[in-house]
């Protein structure tokens, strides 16, 4: 089946700031649909359009996972787009045509703004713009490009990364967050809300808010995994350096030495986030107090699991429990 990525219009006045999406094989088709929905939608006061969309590619027709899609628009206007999006790609290892990388280092040069939705940092790393930044992707895919491209920070935890003219954002909704945060930063907050009530979604949030991480407790087979799961099975209770030194039959410098090595946090990190993952785990199955769910999960007051909470997450533990709590959790005091 084929369809077409948009119709090619009249010519259009170059006034209008040009957002231009690449699309090649294996893209994401919601990736791709996002930018198109937001950025379509802005209007001046007129009720004309405010940016120049348009898709492009190498060639006319690209291959999705279930769709042939043929593709208006070519390279060229990337070399004259204001923006820049990079849908993300259906497999990390998926090769992409090269001029589409030269395309992209051509607009950086040139000051272009560039952006990334989910695994399209994958494309951005190949093309060498994410060199020494700091980068988000889609929380499943982010170990796989900070091992493939280690010059990049890659931090799983934000919504999206915002490094001037390069931006890189999650996976999925944080697409939408990233480009309502464009539409802020061209034409101010009220834009972008209305934009966003137009589209029937949330208001953005926050780039630095908390990906909604599972959590994958850790394994035995683990070199480190008996002692992490020693740790989980105590976090209400004092986890100092010591005592943990102390139950790993380590030093205090050994311990802190390989638990950094192999786990790629300090104890104390760990525990921490550990602790905020025991209250996310609570809060989303369970009735219990704030004051219940910190003693739980070892913080000493509700007031400082409130603050832990905030600064990893990105949100109270309030708004947390009201977007993921179950009606039916049951109550375990």
């Amino acid at each position: 089946m084929t369809i077409f990525a948009g119709i090619k219009p009249a010519a259009t006045r170059r006034s209008k700031h040009r957002v231009a999406i690449l699309a090649y094989d294996g893209v994401v088709l919601g990736d791709l649909a996002m930018p198109l929905e937001i950025f379509g939608r802005v209007r001046d006061a007129k009720g004309q359009p405010v940016y120049d969309v348009r898709v492009c590619a190498v060639s006319e027709q690209v291959q999705s996972e279930h769709l042939n899609l043929r593709v208006p628009w070519r390279l060229t206007s990337v070399a004259r787009a204001d923006t820049i999006v990079v849908p993300g790609i259906d497999r990390c290892d998926r090769m992409v045509p090269p001029t589409i990388f030269g395309a992209l280092r051509n607009a950086s040069h040139r000051g272009a703004r560039i952006a990334s939705i989910c695994t399209g940092a994958f494309v951005l790393a190949q093309a060498g713009l994410l060199d020494g930044l700091r980068a988000t992707t889609h929380w499943r895919a982010a170990g796989e490009l900070a091992r493939r491209y280690p010059q990049i920070k890659v931090d799983a935890d934000v919504l999206y990364v915002d490094n001037g003219n390069v931006l890189t954002s999650a996976g999925a909704a944080a697409g939408m967050d990233l480009c309502l945060y464009l539409v802020r930063r061209d034409h101010g907050a009220s834009v972008a809300a209305h934009v966003a009530r137009a589209a029937v979604m949330p208001l953005e949030r926050a780039g630095g808010q908390a990906q909604f991480i599972e959590f994958k407790p850790p394994e035995a087979g683990d070199s480190m995994g008996p002692l992490l799961i020693w740790m989980e099975h105590n976090l209400n209770k004092s986890l100092s350096l010591s005592t943990v030194a102390r139950h790993a039959q380590m030093s205090v410098r050994t311990l802190s030495r390989r638990f950094t090595e192999q786990v790629g946090l300090t104890p104390a990190q760990w525990v921490a986030r550990a602790r905020v993952r025991r209250a996310q785990l609570l809060l989303e199955t369970t009735p219990l107090s704030i004051e219940h769910i910190a003693a739980n999960a070892g913080f000493q007051s509700a007031s400082v699991l409130r603050e832990h909470f905030k600064s990893s997450v990105g949100v109270a533990p309030l708004a947390w429990r009201q977007s993921f709590g179950s009606s039916n959790s049951v109550d375990l005091t």
